[in-house]
């Protein structure tokens, strides 16, 4: 078995993204499966370009996105991808999108299929808060989810995948009054998605999405 865990490289002025700090921590094999880790750039053209690539040639059973969500207290793991790019802040390449969808012609969204009640549980049995999120957001993490979730439908493929948000680090919230969790936290939690997100019997999943 081999799983893809994605981060991204830092952005918004930040000089870390604990979502790939969390990726960079995790050994090389986890529960017998293959771990695969690619940093992802935090533009809305790279990753609708380096995920198909990415996820064609690794032929991954399960993929875990992970990004970071400054602001939000906890681990949360996101039910839906939305069709649609939208943000005023630019992306790593000063780009910005209004109301644009994510690919020409697909569905409006696509469901995870990542078991995310049970990771949420999961976390919280391991004293890590979390809780399941109805929104990605329309910037680039979901983006992410959803290029991930189209390129598995349209490849035919049986891979799980969802994405999974982190809060700020303690080391990026010293200079503003946020939520922040220690990135041991974080590293823990990141492991622990992977392990349950490789368990059962993937030939059960299936790919879900709202047209």
């Amino acid at each position: 078995m081999k799983v893809l865990v994605t981060g991204f490289e830092p952005f918004g002025g930040e000089k870390i993204n604990p979502s790939w700090e969390a990726v960079k921590a995790l050994p090389g094999e986890i529960s017998g499966a293959e771990v695969v880790k690619h940093r992802l750039p935090v533009t809305f053209n790279g990753v609708r370009k380096i995920l198909p690539r990415l996820i064609v040639e690794e032929k991954p059973d399960v993929v875990v996105l992970t990004g970071q969500a400054g602001g939000r207290p906890n681990i949360t793991v996101e039910r839906v991808a939305i069709n649609v790019m939208d943000s005023k802040m630019p992306d790593n390449e000063g780009v910005t999108q209004e109301d644009e969808p994510v690919f020409d012609g697909a569905p409006a969204a696509y469901f995870a299929t990542l078991p995310i009640k049970a990771i949420v549980r999961a976390l919280r049995n391991a004293g890590i808060p979390a809780s399941v999120s109805n929104t990605a957001g329309t910037y680039v993490c979901n983006t992410a989810m959803f290029t991930a979730l189209h390129t598995i439908a349209v490849a035919g493929m049986e891979a799980r995948a969802g994405f999974v948000h982190v809060p700020f680090s303690h080391a990026q919230a010293l200079d503003k009054p946020r939520p922040s969790m220690a990135q041991e936290t974080i590293d823990e939690a990141i492991k622990r998605v992977v392990e349950v997100s490789i368990g059962g019997d993937l030939g059960h999943s299936s790919l879900k999405s709202i047209s």
